[in-house]
C-alpha cells in the first residue's frame, strides 16, 4: 500500500476563530501552531502545507504563568554593536500584545519557508473584533 502525499491544490483551507482570552501564552501558541501545520488533519504531510487560517482575537488577555511578566525578556538587536534592546515582558505585552503572542506562534512553526508561508495565515488582533467576516470563520474551542 502506497503513503498518501497531499497536494498543495488539493488541500481544503478552513477559517478558524480562537478567543485567546485566559489561555496560557505557550500552550495556546502550540495548539496555533498545529492548526497551522496542519497536524490535526489526516491528510498531513511533513512537506506540504496543509493548514488552516487561524485568527486570534483577545491577545492582550493571554495570561503568562509565573514569574514570567517580571523575568522573561523580549530582546531584538539593531544589528549595529552594542544594539542589544531588551524590553520585559510585562511593558511588552502592555504595548505590543499581538505582536508577543505573533512571536510565540513563530516560534513553534519550521524555521525554514515553508515555516513562513504557514505563518502567513496567521492573524492576530488586540480586541474581540477582527476584519475576516467576509470568510465566514467558524469558533474553535481549545482545551488548553
Amino acid at each position: 500500500m502506497k503513503s498518501y502525499m497531499a497536494k498543495t491544490e488539493e488541500v481544503q483551507r478552513k477559517w478558524y476563530v480562537i478567543d485567546a482570552e485566559g489561555k496560557v501564552l505557550g500552550r495556546l501558541a502550540s495548539e496555533v501552531a498545529k492548526i497551522l501545520r496542519g497536524k490535526n488533519k489526516p491528510i498531513y504531510t511533513p512537506h506540504v502545507d496543509t493548514g488552516d487560517h487561524v485568527i486570534i482575537l483577545n491577545a492582550e488577555k493571554v495570561v503568562l504563568t509565573g514569574k514570567k511578566l517580571d523575568q522573561k525578556m523580549y530582546r531584538h538587536h539593531s544589528l549595529y554593536p552594542g544594539g542589544l534592546k531588551e524590553t520585559p515582558y510585562r511593558k511588552f505585552m502592555a504595548e505590543q500584545p499581538e505582536k508577543a503572542v505573533y512571536i510565540a506562534v513563530k516560534g513553534m512553526l519550521p524555521h525554514n519557508s515553508l515555516g513562513r508561508q504557514m505563518l502567513k495565515k496567521l492573524r492576530v488582533y488586540k480586541g474581540a473584533e477582527h476584519e475576516q467576516q467576509a470568510q465566514q470563520p467558524e469558533i474553535l474551542e481549545l482545551n488548553i
